[in-house]
């Protein structure tokens, strides 16, 4: 079923087109990426198509019954209730019905309708129906539902209470994203869900997204992510809209095919218009050839020949270079522990950095990452421990929130005046790399997008000519083409890298050592992210499997001790079975002995010997009883242990 069909649709902002005759559809179950470069007019599409945005000519067609929900780019929940309540809210439609349930339970309990067989009837069968739909509907487990995905976005029980106005700018993204995916629409708009989420999070919403009930449409950077989840990709480029069957990955090899084929195509075509061309301007003037040279000219014209394929858009172009090389031991931590305020986030750090070393770190948020880069870099103080560094090390840093840009300075300025000696000329040259031309370079830092003050800092970055990279989150707000010029500039970096991120294409293609961060310590892996992956799989393994022998070992200790205690207490039980057999012959010899007395005629005549020897006789036997009966019991005792 066809979820949604935009078709010619065509968009202008002040006389400059975005979008023009872009046609798309999505089916149900389709999981379709929107890919470009940043200002291509991917928001911009999703802004039209949830209706937040008008057009200038075209037509959005979406079946009436279809539930439609949008989560655009930076979006945070705002709300005066805690988290449990609003994310309870979107469920008040059974909460109204178990209350309606409870409401005919009570009536059906009443015996006014309990004893009125017609009355009851009509309730129970109206409760039925209710339950029913109830169930139906999720009632019995929405609950659950809201526990699952808020544990997924990193909100746990103690949390739960939390006035949502209290949270922070990215809580309060995550928490819209959460209620977004609770809400369950028929089809899914998310404008970059993957920002400022870390590693533990994106695989949560990775999986949660392949199994999604309905149709998703996505705009994302995060080229890891849309291998995992995509079926189609739309690329918006040069105000059209390209469809691609399969994954990001499948994309990129079908798009560089289609160039491949097409512009041979068009070469092809050219060589044989030109021979036409030819043949008409030689022919043409001649009285014997005329004819031929009009009718090859009338072909010219008739000919729909196809336009010069697009190549690819103008990219960024720039490298890393270093004035000169550093020593062989970059940096050292030794037990270094990290924080703010008093409050330690991160501690028992060590390792250590070689030259050419790239080191990815890694780790849920708020364990400290960025704080240790900063720590590392001076700007905050350690909360324990040393680091020594090497010789010659010149550090470079990359900051993710572009503290280090002035906003009140144009882009030309925010360059030259840092390197007074160079001239305009050169000074525009290397914006120009970061694309920057023309008068892009007397906008204000201020005014600038977060992918304009990204290539920014890069280009102050490439101009310090630092030995060693220090980069937080350095591909945030690039969009795909400039990661992919970013991730080549580092790969031909002679330096030393280490670095933030939680792009796991790009810890994969840059990473050769990856340490894992916890509040408690820092472990080091060898390799790069899908090494890092598989290596913690098999250490979870080994721990399980190590955990199981430990649990074997108890096992047979106990089982041993077990079998310690059952053996003495079999020994017992046997030492008091010979007792009790040694003592028996003995009382059945008493008991003949008086038995034989009482039938003597002088003892039976005599009545008080007769009562004496009658006692004893009783007195025996009930010993007789008595014993025969824990004979008995212990002989059951040691069938039991004895098996």
């Amino acid at each position: 079923m066809i979820v949604l069909q935009v078709n010619q649709v065509t968009k202008s902002f002040n006389g400059e087109d975005i979008l023009t005759n872009v046609k798309l559809e999505v089916q149900d179950r389709d999981r379709v990426a929107l890919v470009g470069r940043n200002g291509a007019g991917k928001s911009t599409l999703l802004k039209i198509i949830a209706g937040e945005m008008s057009y200038d000519s075209g037509d959005i067609i979406m079946p009436k019954n279809i539930r439609l929900g949008y989560l655009e780019q930076h979006a945070g929940l705002e709300s005066k209730l805690t988290i449990w309540e609003e994310m309870k809210s979107i469920f008040s439609h059974l909460i109204d019905s178990e209350k309606e349930l409870r409401s005919l339970e009570a009536q059906m309990a009443d015996p006014a309708v309990y004893e009125d067989p017609e009355a009851y009837a009509k309730v129970a069968a109206t409760y039925d129906e209710l339950q029913l739909a109830f169930n139906e509907a999720g009632g019995y487990r929405f609950e659950s539902d809201i526990r699952s995905i808020l544990h997924g976005m990193q909100f746990f029980p103690d949390d739960y209470d939390k006035p949502v106005q209290a949270l922070s700018g990215g809580q309060k993204t995550r928490l819209a994203l959460a209620k977004m995916l609770l809400s369950k629409p028929d089809l899914l708009i998310l404008d970059e869900p993957t920002n400022h989420l870390d590693i533990q999070t994106l695989s949560f919403l990775e999986n949660y997204l392949k199994n999604y009930s309905g149709a998703i449409l996505i705009v994302s950077h995060d080229r890891y992510f849309l291998d995992q989840v995509v079926n189609l990709v739309y690329e918006v480029s040069r105000h059209n809209v390209t469809r691609y069957v399969g994954n990001y990955s499948a994309y990129l090899t079908q798009k560089a095919k289609n160039y491949e084929l097409d512009k041979k195509k068009y070469e092809k075509q050219q060589e044989e218009k030109a021979k036409l061309e030819d043949f008409v301007s030689r022919n043409l003037a001649r009285a014997s050839t005329t004819k031929m040279a009009q009718s090859r000219r009338k072909v010219i014209e008739k000919t729909d020949w196809m336009d010069a394929p697009d190549g690819d858009e103008k990219s960024a172009n720039f490298g890393f270079t270093i004035d000169r090389p550093s020593g062989n031991d970059v940096l050292r931590l030794e037990d270094v522990a990290v924080g703010y305020s008093n409050k330690t986030v991160s501690s028992n750090i060590s390792f250590s950095v070689y030259k050419q070393d790239r080191i990815a770190l890694v780790g849920p948020n708020g364990v400290g990452k960025s704080t240790l880069l900063k720590t590392i870099m001076k700007q905050l103080p350690s909360a324990g421990g040393h680091i020594q560094y090497g010789t010659n090390v010149q550090f470079g840093y990359y900051d993710q929130e572009q503290a280090a840009l002035s906003g009140n300075k144009t882009v030309l300025k925010e360059l030259w005046d840092e390197w007074p000696l160079m001239n305009e000329k050169d000074v525009r040259n290397v914006l120009g790399r970061f694309l920057f031309s023309g008068d892009d370079v007397q906008k204000t830092v201020s005014t600038l997008s977060g992918g304009e003050k990204a290539r920014l800092a890069l280009a102050k970055l490439m101009l310090l000519k630092s030995n060693t990279l220090v980069l937080d989150e350095p591909t945030n707000h690039l969009d795909l083409d400039s990661k992919e010029v970013l991730e080549n500039a580092l790969l031909d970096f002679p330096g030393t890298i280490i670095f933030v991120s939680h792009d796991r294409y790009f810890i994969n293609r840059i990473a050769t050592k990856v340490i894992e961060l916890s509040s408690k310590e820092a472990t080091l892996f060898l390799g790069d992210y899908d090494y890092y992956l598989e290596k913690k799989e098999e250490l979870e393994e080994l721990a399980m499997e190590s955990s199981i022998a430990q649990n074997t070992v108890v096992q047979k200790v106990n089982t041993s001790t077990i079998d310690k205690e059952a053996k003495k207490k079999e020994r017992q039980i046997r030492r008091q079975i010979d007792e009790l057999e040694e003592q028996i012959p003995a009382i059945d010899s008493e008991i003949a002995l008086i038995e034989e007395k009482l039938c003597d005629p002088e003892v039976f005549q005599d009545h008080e010997a007769v009562q004496k020897l009658q006692s004893e006789l009783d007195n025996l036997k009930v010993k007789q009883d008595t014993i025969s009966n824990e004979w008995l019991e212990l002989q059951e005792q040691l069938e039991e242990i004895t098996g």
